[in-house]
């Protein structure tokens, strides 16, 4: 099988069993999804909307994040994965937005990538999922579901090579759901160590089990 055909034939899958599809991640602003997104990195969703609330409720917007210091927010974010680096990041991130952006968060590639804390997937989350922008940010759930399914070579053997590689091959209006779609399958399905190929509704087009 060609990867178009593997392209159609898991798309046109997704397209109907997932046609709306968000981030699992509770926020009720962009700035609350940037905190979120940040905290998520090597830790669990399920994790981070278990302190969020309570970190959203005293220090809700970058101006009233940005007026604390690290250790304050620290008391927030202590169960979470890497907390003192990350605290220090989001009070940075948050005092460079009132610095440079008003306390807004900026739409732009360049822009988001000047934040403290933010890299390239970060970036391409809160482009697609909260300005619906045509960015596919590459965690480690896509970066395995695309080459299990052979989406991508193997010579695409970093994120950003699978970046471009799904990017040129997934129509633009599909690709702000298409990592949502790659990543609770990842999440859910096709995970790392024990995988559900039984009750994977596309095995048939998997690479892996070929």
């Amino acid at each position: 099988m060609i990867r178009k055909e593997r392209y159609q034939h898991v798309l046109d899958y997704f397209r109907q069993s997932m046609p709306t599809v968000d981030t699992e991640l509770q926020y009720g602003s962009v700035f609350q999804l940037l905190v979120a997104v940040m905290l998520s990195a090597q830790c669990t969703d399920k994790r981070v909307n278990m302190v969020t609330p309570e970190l959203f409720r005293h220090l809700p917007d970058a101006r009233t994040m940005a007026s604390v210091e690290p250790e304050d927010v620290l008391e927030y974010i202590k169960s979470v994965s890497y907390p003192n680096s990350k605290a220090r990041h989001l009070v940075d991130m948050a005092r460079y937005l009132v610095e440079h952006h008003g306390g807004e968060v900026p739409q732009d590639m360049d822009e988001l990538l000047k934040l403290p804390g933010v890299g390239r997937k970060t970036a391409n989350v809160i482009q697609a999922v909260a300005f619906g922008q045509a960015a596919m940010a590459v965690d480690t759930h896509v970066f395995r579901v695309s080459h299990r399914l052979g989406l991508v070579p193997e010579k695409a053997n970093t994120p950003a090579k699978v970046e471009q590689e799904l990017v040129k091959n997934i129509p633009k209006e599909d690709i702000p759901r298409a990592h949502h779609w790659l990543l609770l399958h990842g999440r859910y399905v096709c995970m790392a160590r024990k995988p559900h190929c039984d009750k994977c509704p596309l095995a048939q087009w998997c690479q892996f089990l070929s």
